[in-house]
């Protein structure tokens, strides 16, 4: 696993279960279909079991459609569209990959303005397989080392970044995996990251 900046001492066993700050908000930010459903579900039930506040926003309200690959799985309601809130409103982002989701949300101008607000605040961004697709669409990558869903490394590279085959990447305040097998060092390292900051979450990347 890959770390690109200075790290501090890990607690890696406490990563899911350390609440000093409780009550901090994660948002999980989804088109309207395709999400891989596990990259959203155990990320999101990571989140709140550890006491934080998990918030579904995509750019329409309503329902989205989860997928088991390319089986339809079940669907969860919107909490807020992207357009009614505010990087301020959260401590962190969460990207959840499938193939079609990340591919149509990097479509919308405003869920990818809020990508790069987010990633600029200097918050902890996570994305996982296909997500960073987005993070492509808002150039917030260049200069950086990601990992990914293998197919995307072309474009990761074209926009500027290092790309890595490792399941775990933390890079600046970007938290990256390739896919749902690296969800364990990738819930590990969101939790981290929320707990502590993001500085903290670079020491997990080094395991």
């Amino acid at each position: 696993m890959t770390d690109t900046s200075p790290s501090t001492t890990p607690d890696i066993e406490n990563a899911q279960t350390d609440t000093a700050k409780p009550g901090k908000r994660v948002a999980f930010l989804v088109a309207a279909e395709g999400i891989e459903r596990v990259e959203l579900t155990e990320p999101w039930s990571a989140v709140t079991d550890a006491g934080h506040e998990a918030v579904l926003l995509s750019p329409g309200t309503g329902e989205v459609q989860l997928f088991d690959h390319l089986d339809k799985a079940e669907t969860r309601t919107v909490d807020q569209a992207v357009g009614e809130v505010s990087v301020a409103d959260f401590d962190a982002l969460v990207l959840p990959g499938g193939v079609a989701n990340p591919d149509a949300l990097r479509t919308d101008a405003t869920a990818v303005a809020f990508v790069k607000e987010f990633v600029e605040s200097g918050k902890p961004v996570a994305a996982i397989c296909h997500a960073p697709w987005t993070l492509v669409e808002a150039d917030v990558v260049r200069g950086l080392t990601l990992t990914s869903f293998p197919s995307l490394q072309t474009d990761l590279r074209n926009a500027g970044a290092e790309w890595v085959d490792e399941q775990l990447v933390v890079s600046g305040n970007l938290i990256t995996s390739r896919d749902p097998d690296d969800l364990p060092a990738f819930t590990n390292a969101l939790l981290e990251a929320v707990n502590h900051g993001v500085s903290s979450a670079h020491t997990l990347s080094e395991a």
